[in-house]
């Protein structure tokens, strides 16, 4: 193993998964270099999918994927735990040891050497420094805090449906953070997910009323990334569920029982969901001393490389990567850390050659926004005009879906995804709607 080149990647979201499995199939099966996928959870979820997860739309257990079996399939090793270190000197990396519930040590601090490091681990919710978001909120960073939401969702569905006394309020009042593309559909999804639940025997339960759902945007309209007429369509579609938008709303503070604005304005709230934005890592600012931007995103250069050592790339949500032609730098969206795992796997077979690598270049096809049962909307980027086309409804819908059969497609191949999406289909009968527990 030592003689073979040592590809590291840490993260295994969207990017860093789809590399470390197109790597292990090409190098990692001939032992051509040997590929390491380093990450601090067990399982892989496809992290646009974790409203669907709290709202409980989608069974979390049913979806996720086991690291160890994907890399017993494609060739490559998994190293559970989170990076604590970087050593750019010494080409290596710290592993931080895996503790049980209890404490004690399940699996040492580790210590990994590599030729090529590749950074993949995603993105936080950004608090912006507001007071209680930590304490009182829930970001739906990871699936773990996703179901943990989905869990509230339903005991305060149960408890108001075997509540004896009527001296509480019999609504359930969600505020949600953030007018961006998860705010909204999370909204359109639990709007859904609770007259679902209530046709499963929660007969004291009026669906029509007992969920009140705030929707506070501190920009002056939802989903402000997208064409104004996109925003205003969806804006109808939201009111029309009865969902609350309030837009030109700046949060400053959320307590246990509800959330204040700028302006004054008090909404009581149960549950809090922050969507408002995202930041790279904390650790990642301090890490083996390499650059890192205010949003503590690491800044790379054209191919992908840490402007600081190229021997370090950095993809996805956590790397400021230049976008040829824009004053902005590429876009947090799952379709650029498609689109750059694959153009790294490519550099890396170069840099194995010796042949200088190749600028990334982003192709922005477009945004899709999903409100669940009731529509989809968003823009796709036309290949010939070059200008952006609305479009909505089911084929919408059917594009959106497609974006995460691509995710599966990189992941399995066409036999796995279509043996997959028959399984599905067939077990739809014998499953609910929801999540029920």
């Amino acid at each position: 193993m030592s003689e073979l080149h040592q590809v590291i990647i840490v993260g295994g979201g969207a990017g860093g998964l789809e590399l470390a499995t197109r790597l292990g199939d090409r190098l990692g099966r001939r032992r051509n270099a040997a590929v390491t996928l380093v990450d601090r959870n067990r399982t892989h979820v496809w992290k646009p999918l974790l409203h669907e997860v709290a709202a409980g739309s989608m069974d979390v257990h049913a979806h996720q994927l086991d690291y160890l079996a994907q890399a017993r399939w494609h060739h490559f090793s998994f190293c559970y735990g989170g990076l604590e270190r970087v050593d750019r000197w010494r080409h290596e990396i710290t592993v931080a040891p895996e503790l049980d519930e209890h404490g004690a040590e399940v699996i040492p601090r580790r210590v990994l050497r590599y030729h090529t490091l590749v950074l993949a681990v995603g993105s936080i919710t950004n608090s912006f420094g507001v007071p209680g978001v930590a304490e009182h909120a829930f970001a739906l960073d990871s699936a773990d805090e996703a179901d943990r939401f989905h869990q509230r969702l339903v005991n305060a569905c149960l408890q108001a449906n075997y509540r004896v006394s009527h001296d509480r309020s019999p609504h359930l009042l969600v505020v949600i953070v953030g007018g961006g593309a998860t705010g909204v559909e999370l909204a359109a999804e639990l709007h859904n997910t609770t007259r679902v639940l209530a046709a499963y025997g929660l007969e004291n339960i009026d669906p029509e009323r007992y969920l009140r759902l705030t929707l506070v945007n501190a920009d002056p309209r939802i989903l402000a990334q997208l064409p104004e007429r996109i925003s205003k369509a969806t804006t109808r579609i939201l009111e029309g569920l009865g969902v609350e938008v309030l837009n030109g709303e700046q949060v400053v503070e959320v307590t246990a029982r509800e959330v204040r604005t700028r302006s004054g304005r008090s909404l009581p709230a149960d549950l809090v969901v922050w969507a408002a934005g995202i930041k790279g890592a904390d650790f990642l600012r301090a890490l083996g001393e390499l650059e890192a931007n205010r949003l503590n995103q690491l800044v790379v250069t054209a191919t992908l490389q840490t402007t600081r050592d190229p021997d370090i790339f950095a993809i996805g949500d956590c790397a400021a990567c230049p976008w040829t032609g824009h004053a902005l730098v590429v876009p947090p969206r799952a379709q650029a850390a498609h689109q750059q795992a694959s153009h790294l796997f490519d550099s890396i077979l170069r840099r194995l050659r010796g042949e200088p690598l190749m600028p990334f270049r982003y192709r922005d096809f477009g945004s899709l926004v999903s409100l669940g049962e009731y529509s989809t909307v968003g823009t796709l980027m036309g290949v010939i005009s070059g200008r952006s086309i609305r479009i909505e409804g089911w084929f919408a819908r059917l594009m959106y879906l497609s974006l995460y059969k691509l995710h599966l497609l990189a992941l399995h191949g066409l036999l796995g995804v279509v043996l997959d999406t028959l399984a599905r289909f067939l077990k739809r009968g014998t499953e609910p709607r929801v999540k029920l527990h």
